[in-house]
């Protein structure tokens, strides 16, 4: 089972790819923050997006089980963007006629 206490990391060492340490080491010198500061703020606010996500999945769930919402069909996903997509070349070269 999975232990909710909060924990506090002392010191964690962490290893990018290097296209990531250099993205990162290229934002250290443009901003002047330090490394490990600049790391902790990025994880805050993925976290922060993340809690957010969940909260929105969740919700959604129960959405669907209490029969708030109903699920459509793969077809029908499929069928509305291809009228959408249809619909958009139209205007297009509706647009493009009048040029």
């Amino acid at each position: 089972m999975y232990n909710r206490e909060p924990r506090t990391l002392k010191a964690m060492e962490v290893h990018f790819a290097p296209e990531l340490q250099a993205e990162i080491d290229r934002l250290v010198i443009e901003t002047g923050c330090a490394p490990d500061k600049l790391v902790q703020d990025a994880m805050a606010g993925y976290v922060v997006e993340l809690a957010k996500t969940r909260e929105k999945l969740n919700s959604r769930y129960d959405d669907l089980k209490s029969g708030k919402v109903t699920p459509i069909s793969r077809n029908e996903v499929i069928a509305h963007f291809r009228e959408k997509s249809t619909a958009a070349r139209v205007m297009a070269a509706i647009l493009r006629s009048r040029e």
